[in-house]
């Protein structure tokens, strides 16, 4: 007997090169979009101002996922977020003479 194997089983979800986080963001984005040119539009806002706004917004978010995409890689975002919540360095107020000073066991009866 033959069986198909699925070769995507276990791989990040990729579309023309964006992968993971970055394909979400690139489909929210030109969603986001849309739905503000089309709120312009019924507003009554010119037409060529709603074209141009969609056609330049588009192609920013294009051009900067795919670019956020190459430069950090799969789950550069997350790493990044990750970096933002550990402290940077470790405060403590506590005096020298404390970590110098021994401490003497009390005697077990």
């Amino acid at each position: 007997m033959n069986y198909n194997i699925n070769k995507g089983i276990g791989r990040t979800v990729e579309f023309k090169g964006l992968k993971a986080q970055y394909l979400f963001i690139f489909a929210g984005g030109l969603l986001g979009i849309l739905i503000l040119v089309m709120i312009l539009y019924m507003a009554g806002a010119n037409s060529y101002f709603c074209l141009l706004l969609g056609a330049g917004g588009a192609s920013l978010l294009v051009w900067q996922t795919f670019s956020l995409n190459r430069k950090y890689g799969a789950h550069g975002l997350m790493k990044i977020g990750a970096r933002k919540r550990h402290p940077r360095y470790i405060i403590c107020r506590r005096s020298v003479r404390r970590y110098l000073k021994t401490t003497t066991k009390p005697n077990a009866l």
